[in-house]
């Protein structure tokens, strides 16, 4: 597939010539069709955040290998060990001859080559910063809370709030979005609500927080559950349901007001 600039046939070679190499680009990301895609390889770890890479190429109609040992996380492992052996970590992505790591830097990347505009809101969008700030609280904030958060507590329960943002707070700030617009990334469906699935899961699985105080998170994955390339991803990347799963916790953190510091 040829990638253009948009441009007239009009506009000579001169001119063509004379465009300031950044302008260049520029033009030609705003006109260009998707790039064509080289062999990607998902190396995965059943319940993991790899889900998301497998997810995004179901929802785009794109083609993938999915590496894996079926119900053995540590023979999974392996693989990737033996493709990404200073960083093992899922998703570890082939993309031609290069190795990705980090699941919204691979989203990011796909979309921007690969997806002619697909699951992003356009550059001009009002929901471009909702879908940029979720594509990025899903990992920075939500999920790095959640684990501190879990760690901490099974270590040694606490008996009140943390004065600091909590993973209720984190949660809460999902939940109130979700009061004002139907999905992360605003009016339509996009990766940002394919990041967001996984810590959200963690949040409410793990018992980290009450999932009775978060409704509109709960319509939320219901209406992710029932998308067809979701149930794909399920049953390509999942296919035993979840495995070796963290343990859950025996009661979630102390609700209510946070007391001050």
């Amino acid at each position: 597939m040829r990638q253009g600039v948009g441009r007239r046939a009009s506009i000579g070679l001169l001119g063509a010539m004379a465009l300031s190499a950044p302008a260049a680009v520029q033009a030609a990301a705003k006109g260009s069709k998707a790039a064509p895609l080289p062999p990607i390889t998902i190396y995965h770890l059943e319940g993991r955040r790899s889900e998301r890479i497998v997810w995004l190429m179901e929802e785009l109609g794109l083609p993938y290998e999915l590496k894996f040992k079926r119900g053995d996380l540590a023979g999974s492992m392996a693989l990737i060990r033996a493709i990404n052996p200073v960083a093992p970590m899922a998703p570890t992505v082939q993309y031609g001859d290069q190795i990705l790591v980090e699941s919204g830097a691979i989203i990011d990347l796909i979309l921007t080559r690969h997806a002619a505009g697909k699951l992003r809101p356009a550059d001009n969008s009002r929901d471009l910063p909702n879908h940029l700030l979720f594509m990025h609280y899903a990992e920075g904030s939500l999920a790095a809370r959640l684990f501190s958060d879990y760690r901490a507590w099974m270590a040694k329960p606490p008996t009140t709030r943390s004065p600091l943002v909590d993973s209720e707070a984190a949660v809460q700030f999902a939940e109130d979005h979700l009061a004002r617009y139907p999905w992360f990334g605003g009016a339509e469906f996009s990766a940002a609500d394919i990041m967001m699935m996984f810590p959200l899961n963690v949040a409410t699985a793990l018992n980290i927080v009450d999932v009775a105080q978060f409704p509109k998170v709960a319509e939320w994955k219901t209406r992710i559950e029932a998308r067809p390339a979701y149930k794909r991803m399920l049953a390509n990347a999942r296919p035993d349901g979840m495995i070796g799963n963290l343990p859950v916790l025996p009661k979630h953190a102390p609700s209510g007001p946070r007391q001050p510091r």
